[in-house]
């Protein structure tokens, strides 16, 4: 499948990341190059892109759509919790703008062999970074309950996690779950009848749980944000697109923690969110948060 994603927030990004010629820009999860095609655009002729992603079917795409800028994109395969080991080795200057778009991409949703989405049956796997071990099978099949509970509890903010864990685990002593379609059912079985006839899709809660314990998301978010503040020029920016609750809150946490010790300044003091036009062309925006920090100088 083409790895076809629209960038979001993108007129906030390019004007909170102030681009200019000759800057250095980090997109530490280029995806398909959106954002990073914009940046490139507007830092001619001699602004560089260093772009990461650990999604190696989503450098591939970046790679082709970011071709006609030559060396000018520096593509590397890695997790931007390695942001600071990655920008040394590049040995570019400090960037003036460092750009975190979190969560899964629509390429990543609409690619049903990944078992991301709980509208297809595919396989349990749900890495971003496919060379990596662990897998949602492994989570569902070999974790205990108290810790699947947890994570269901804590990642997806599911009130039904003890039920949905218990559930998973008697399923699983019979036979292991193997397909998404499999674990959806299971799901559904353990949230009672009154509570999957409203709100979102019962099994949207887990599956986002999953996605962010087989990833470690959120333990990520947090290392490379702080490295990031490390990293910038002195008046750079950092800026974080956050698509749920969790992600958000730990933006702004960080952000707020790095403030207090003196590192950054705050710039958006309530996060940015799409317009009405952006969400009517792309209804997937609806949950974006842009939250920006700026890195101090030092006199």
């Amino acid at each position: 499948m083409a790895f076809r994603h629209e960038p979001v927030l993108l007129d906030e990004v390019l004007h909170y990341l102030g681009c200019r010629p000759g800057g250095v820009y980090i997109d530490c999860t280029v995806g398909g190059g959106g954002h990073a095609r914009e940046i490139l655009a507007r830092t001619a002729p001699d602004g560089i892109l260093l772009g990461i992603d650990r999604d190696e079917a989503a450098l591939a795409a970046a790679r082709e759509k970011l071709g006609p800028y030559g060396d000018r994109a520096r593509l590397v395969h890695a997790n931007f919790c390695r942001l600071e080991t990655v920008w040394r080795e590049s040995g570019l200057p400090a960037p003036q703008g460092i750009l975190f778009d979190l969560g899964v991409s629509s390429p990543q949703l609409d690619e049903p062999e990944r078992g991301f989405s709980y509208q297809a049956d595919a396989p349990l796997d749900m890495r971003m970074d496919r060379t990596q071990a662990l897998t949602a099978w492994e989570v569902v099949n070999t974790w205990p309950r108290r810790e699947l509970a947890r994570i269901i509890r804590e990642y997806g903010e599911e009130k039904w996690a003890q039920r949905i864990a218990g559930f998973i685990e008697k399923r699983r002593l019979r036979r292991p779950l193997e397909t998404t379609g499999e674990l959806v059912e299971v799901i559904k079985e353990a949230i009672p009848a009154a509570a999957r006839r409203r709100g979102p899709h019962p099994a949207r809660r887990t599956f986002q749980a999953l996605r962010i314990a087989v990833n470690d998301e959120l333990g990520c978010l947090e290392e490379g944000l702080v490295a990031a503040s490390h990293i910038l020029a002195p008046g750079g920016r950092i800026l974080v697109i956050s698509f749920h609750s969790l992600e958000d809150r730990i933006a702004k946490h960080t952000l707020r923690r790095l403030a207090e010790t003196g590192e950054i300044e705050i710039v958006t003091k309530k996060p940015v969110t799409p317009t009405e036009a952006e969400i009517a062309r792309n209804p997937r925006s609806r949950s974006a948060k842009l939250r920006v920090g700026e890195k101090k100088a030092r006199f």
